[in-house]
């Protein structure tokens, strides 16, 4: 059964993103292991691709540095078995349909249901499409994360009906990237997603400073953050782990006020 729940337990949750691979699976292991010791509640493990439409340039950047490395899904795969055998946080892929496809269906969810992932982001799978990953989301109990962005509108109630783990919900038009401002009436898409279901909700895109983090939170059951995380490896590179841990700190107890 998948652990993704537990995230949400105990309070409000903190999902922090890395790339795998970045600057290698060695140091993605540590950097893990490091946020998750420093209050991290579910890590988010981004899947290196060479066309990451979603991503802003930051994660794109970690992307080619991970590929440049030699990072693949097998070798991946062989770092979270290694990560399971640490902590029993709650872990998730984000990745693109077109690895998981040429992966194969059955044997990526396989594979995530045997090594210890909860669950997978896809964010350029159409809620429309989603069936055709769904009999294999189900045979080894690997969610599929919904994701909720400003322009969903009427599909909001549609989409956040069936979804497992949490909603991810986009919390700003355009790619990932650190923003100063967040404008969108996040408060009103929360609201819409919880009156269709129970499954928690948290929000990401963005979010970058505690002061953030405390004002989304307050209506949220979690805040994501990815790019200022990348953003600290990049900068920190193979140190890494000192920074992330204190981050992750940081911005735990602006959302356990």
């Amino acid at each position: 059964m998948s652990k993704i729940k537990n995230a949400f337990d105990h309070g409000k949750a903190f999902i922090g993103f890395l790339t795998a691979g970045d600057p290698s699976l060695d140091k993605t292991k540590e950097f893990i292991l490091s946020m998750a010791d420093a209050g991290a509640d579910l890590i988010e493990i981004g899947i290196p691709f060479s066309d990451p439409i979603a991503e802003g340039e930051v994660i794109q950047k970690a992307n080619l540095r991970a590929l440049s490395a030699g990072t693949n899904l097998p070798k991946i795969f062989e770092m979270v078995k290694e990560v399971r055998m640490k902590t029993k946080i709650p872990l998730v892929f984000l990745t693109y349909l077109n690895p998981v496809f040429t992966y194969g269906y059955d044997h990526f969810f396989k594979d995530c249901s045997e090594t210890g992932v909860d669950g997978v982001i896809i964010p350029d799978l159409p809620y429309e499409e989603k069936g055709e990953l769904q009999p294999f989301s189900d045979k080894y109990k690997v969610d599929i994360i919904s994701l909720i962005a400003p322009t969903s509108e009427a599909r909001i109630a549609q989409i956040a009906s069936g979804a497992r783990g949490f909603v991810y919900c986009v919390s700003s038009m355009g790619v990932t990237g650190v923003r100063q401002e967040i404008k969108t009436d996040i408060p009103s898409i929360v609201k819409a997603i919880r009156s269709a279901t129970n499954t928690p909700v948290a929000v990401g895109f963005g979010i970058s400073t505690p002061q953030q983090a405390l004002e989304i939170g307050q209506f949220s059951d979690g805040i994501i953050v990815g790019s200022a995380i990348v953003k600290l490896i990049e900068e920190h590179r193979e140190a890494s782990a000192r920074p992330l841990a204190d981050f992750v700190k940081k911005m735990k107890q602006s959302i356990s006020v």
